[in-house]
């Protein structure tokens, strides 16, 4: 029987078609644009456009993850109608809501004891977030039970393989990835991070790319060197962007042409209110099926 659900948070960075054609609940983080509270929904509440040129006039951003009522208040209703839930959440280096699913886990089974309830660090964010939602979904489309695809998951996750590349470094050092003299130094000398997850799904800054056209033709590069099979990969790839749809769209071009065997064309869609106000405006991010992840 595959009567279970698969959800997820706002932070995989899906498109809202994707939510209502997969029938996927998602619990959404908030937002704070200058001390004014929003819910980061796929931007209903403010859209990507309105969000990203806030932040180029100055705005001051920073975020809430989901507490363990909200996950609670989401997923009770399914269980309700006898149905089981697995739940992905965004990375446990990032964000401590892995713990508050956890939480709200451990309290729907008190209510709900004959139910299976699965709550899983997903170890990554973003489109990467996404494509592992994505893929789950195809796993229940195929028959696969909730356990079954659980520890697949478990078994997967590292194997997901994210590149970030920020074009202005104001944001990494406003969250103190990047120090502000590196910052100022970087941007005077148009310097784009390249940035990863290692195995505790943290980010991390992997190299320095002067020029933004350089930085998207290295995500590529990062990509040949690491898909699943090389220059052959065959999956699937995601592109998420923070209001720079030009750059995305050039970047999955590339990557069309030096993967001709796609399963399909590359999905571009944008980085969320909640990444964006980590990464800032001018951030692609490129994820696809690779080894297991290295330190």
């Amino acid at each position: 029987m595959n009567n279970y659900i698969i959800s997820c948070c706002s932070t995989a960075d899906l498109n809202q078609n994707f939510y209502d054609e997969n029938q996927v609940p998602f619990a959404c983080f908030q937002f704070f644009v200058d001390d004014v509270l929003y819910e980061d929904n796929n931007g209903k509440s403010m859209d990507f456009a309105t969000f990203y040129q806030k932040m180029r006039d100055g705005a001051m951003t920073r975020t809430s993850q989901v507490n363990a009522e909200g996950y609670v208040e989401m997923l009770r209703p399914y269980l309700e109608k006898g149905m089981d839930v697995l739940h992905l959440t965004l990375s446990s280096g990032i964000s401590g809501t892995y713990n508050s699913a956890c939480i709200a886990r451990d309290m729907l089974l008190e209510e709900f004891p004959d139910r299976t309830i699965y709550v899983i660090d997903s170890l990554t964010a973003s489109c990467g977030f996404g494509l592992l939602v994505d893929t789950a979904l195809e796993k229940q489309k195929e028959g696969m039970d909730i356990h079954t695809l659980n520890q697949w998951i478990l078994d997967n996750r590292l194997k997901l393989d994210l590149w970030l590349m920020t074009s202005d470094l104001t944001y990494l050092v406003r969250g103190g990835r990047v120090s502000k003299a590196s910052g100022a130094i970087g941007n005077l000398l148009n310097i784009c991070p390249l940035i990863d997850l290692n195995n505790e799904g943290k980010l991390m800054v992997r190299e320095k790319v002067r020029t933004k056209k350089k930085a998207l033709r290295t995500q590529v590069e990062k990509m040949k060197a690491t898909a699943q099979n090389g220059l052959e990969y065959s999956g699937k790839c995601f592109v998420s962007h923070s209001d720079c749809i030009e750059d995305a769209k050039l970047l999955a071009s590339m990557i069309e042409e030096a993967f001709p065997n796609l399963k399909e064309p590359v999905s571009i869609s944008s980085i969320g209110t909640v990444i964006g106000s980590h990464t800032g405006p001018g951030s692609t991010v490129i994820c696809y099926w690779g080894e297991e992840r290295s330190e």
